[in-house]
């Protein structure tokens, strides 16, 4: 395993432990600490890029960017933040029962506070109710721009894995959710989790159009939490456009990705990062990580890995990963997929001990975020209005 000895400054920060279940009910706080390597803010200047980190347990997404060469997270709240996805006009963000649509509106960063640090701005401006589906991975068809006004529906549409009916969904404006797809050996659509469905790696498919190409579930079972019981060699990973399973034996894999013409995935029950050949199902081991990892983004030679403590629960009983529980860190880590070594890691000890997911906001080194609760960011809410005359 590749570790990296921490050796940047350590930062606190006081954030709201959770959305009120009232509205004038008093927040409580959580003290939020963060160590990095010095390497983590200098790559991702490298690559003019920044990140977007979800976590479940904290109901956060984070805001991971640099400013004069120092590291910047800003914290927004989202109940039960999972899935994540983004395209240059706007992110998605699957919460506890909605996704929520932000756009980007790129005149109004240089002027969002502190004024002149951000190079990106996205304000939320939507939601779609979806009910709990347990909305574990989100993709864009494409990235192309949509039309002025578009909602993100329809072309250049929204996949999510929705993991309690075990199907792939997209949305539409008169439905919780369209099913579109679902694995052969699931024989209804139901809210009952029968495989765990949970990720899925997007590729371009006809006229270069991205759409789902392979996913990742925890078993090849048809009932209700059937994937439970066997869960430490039951995952498996399944070609979409052929229903078949490519690979089996993982224990609880999560984040597929098609990178560089190569399939890629998290061996998240024995904390590492594999390459999958799907012709002969073989697997390579890339690396190993000190996290549980799930949440995986790709850039250029890069993976940035989402690493997790994991809890003293049944969920975890028998994973190989359990047997390193005293080393296990919860952060960011960034692999080198040309020599698979962990080359940065940002880490955070206190505060916030899973992650869910990881991507990356291209062109933005330091993006602005306004959520749907902006007080409980401790932010000034932002308005925007047409450029016309004054009303009469």
């Amino acid at each position: 395993m590749t570790t990296l000895e921490i050796d940047a400054v350590s930062q606190i920060a006081q954030e709201p432990a959770a959305a009120p279940a009232e509205k004038n009910a008093e927040t409580p706080l959580r003290e939020v600490r963060h160590e990095y390597t010095h390497t983590f803010p200098a790559l991702l200047s490298q690559l003019g890029v920044s990140l977007l980190v979800s976590t479940y347990q904290a109901g956060k997404v984070v805001a991971v960017g640099v400013a004069e060469n120092e590291l910047t997270l800003t914290y927004h709240n989202f109940e039960r933040a999972m899935g994540l996805a983004v395209r240059p006009d706007r992110i998605a963000v699957g919460a506890r029962a909605q996704v929520w649509f932000l756009r980007s509106t790129p005149d109004l960063a240089r002027r969002v506070e502190p004024a002149g640090r951000h190079d990106a701005c996205f304000l939320t401006r939507s939601s779609h109710f979806t009910g709990e589906v347990q909305a574990h991975e989100l993709a864009w068809s494409s990235t192309d721009s949509v039309a002025p006004g578009g909602s993100g529906l329809g072309e250049g549409e929204l996949w999510l894995v929705n993991t309690a009916f075990s199907c792939l969904s997209t949305l539409d404006e008169q439905h919780s959710f369209v099913p579109r797809w679902r694995p052969p050996f699931i024989t209804g659509l139901a809210a009952e989790d029968r495989c765990h469905l949970n990720g899925m790696a997007m590729a371009p498919g006809e006229r270069g159009v991205l759409t789902p190409r392979y996913v990742t579930a925890l078993a090849e079972t048809d009932t209700p939490q059937g994937w439970r019981p066997n869960k430490v060699t039951s995952g498996c990973l399944i070609d979409v456009t052929s229903g078949a399973t490519v690979a089996r034996g993982f224990a609880m894999p999560h984040s597929p990705r098609v990178h560089g013409g190569r399939v890629w995935l998290l061996h998240s029950g024995a904390g590492q990062l594999v390459l999958v050949d799907p012709a002969k199902g073989h697997v390579q081991t890339v690396t190993e990580l000190p996290g549980y990892a799930r949440g995986l983004a790709m850039y250029d030679h890069y993976a940035f890995v989402g690493l997790s403590k994991i809890r003293e629960t049944s969920t975890f009983g028998g994973m190989p990963i359990a047997e390193r529980r005293p080393e296990l860190k919860c952060g960011v880590g960034v692999v080198d997929l040309t020599t698979g070594r962990l080359v940065a890691h940002l880490e955070f000890i206190t505060g916030v001990e899973e992650i869910f997911e990881v991507q990356v906001v291209p062109g933005a080194r330091c993006p602005a975020l306004s959520g749907p609760y902006p007080s409980l960011d401790n932010s000034k809410p932002i308005w925007t209005v047409p450029q016309t005359q004054n009303p009469k």
